[in-house]
């Protein structure tokens, strides 16, 4: 089930906040309860993405990107992902939760999030989350920026999220369908 309560506690928690500048940094800190482990006794893979909200959210609400979507009725929709997990995350474990806005193109914006338990990183995941509108579908990032009040130019995505752009973009779509 989806940690609603856990949702409700951050958006209230951080609904005051300081803002942040869209490529700003917000820090969360969370802790691994025992209805977040899988069999092998530590975080569930798909609860990982799901605590990621847990940071993602209140980074939308520090940088005005969610007041903007509530007053504009758009959305937001996840295009893409890839996560990398390196070190095990166990029940009651504390971690820091760093989230950001790395950059953009002309139709997405792109999300790095990390955890850190202790000083080093158990998990980053990298997504692109494009701002839909139900009678333009995406809506062009430079619509999103000026909105925002914000110039319109950003940094340079690193090489890496640029390969794995490029990546994405030979993947075919749909996907072939295996033989049964």
């Amino acid at each position: 089930m989806y940690p609603f309560f856990r949702l409700a506690k951050a958006v209230i928690r951080y609904r005051n906040a300081t803002p942040l500048a869209l490529l700003g940094t917000h820090v969360s800190h969370h802790i691994c309860w025992p209805w977040d482990i899988d069999p092998w006794m530590e975080l569930n893979n798909g609860r990982t993405l799901t605590l990621f909200d847990m940071g993602r959210i209140p980074l939308g609400m520090r940088t005005g990107l969610a007041g903007l979507r509530r007053r504009k009725g758009w959305g937001m929709a996840v295009a893409g992902a890839t996560i990398r997990y390196r070190r095990r995350v166990r029940m009651f474990d504390r971690l820091e939760m760093r989230s950001r806005c790395i950059g953009w193109d002309d139709r997405f914006l792109y999300i790095e999030q990390s955890l850190w338990r202790q000083g080093e990183c158990t998990t980053h995941f990298l997504m692109r989350g494009a701002v839909t509108s139900g009678d333009r579908g995406i809506v062009p990032t430079a619509d999103v920026l000026a909105a925002l009040g914000h110039p319109g130019q950003g940094p340079a995505l690193p090489d890496w999220v640029q390969t794995w752009i490029k990546a994405e973009g030979g993947r075919p779509w749909p996907p072939e369908m295996p033989a049964r």
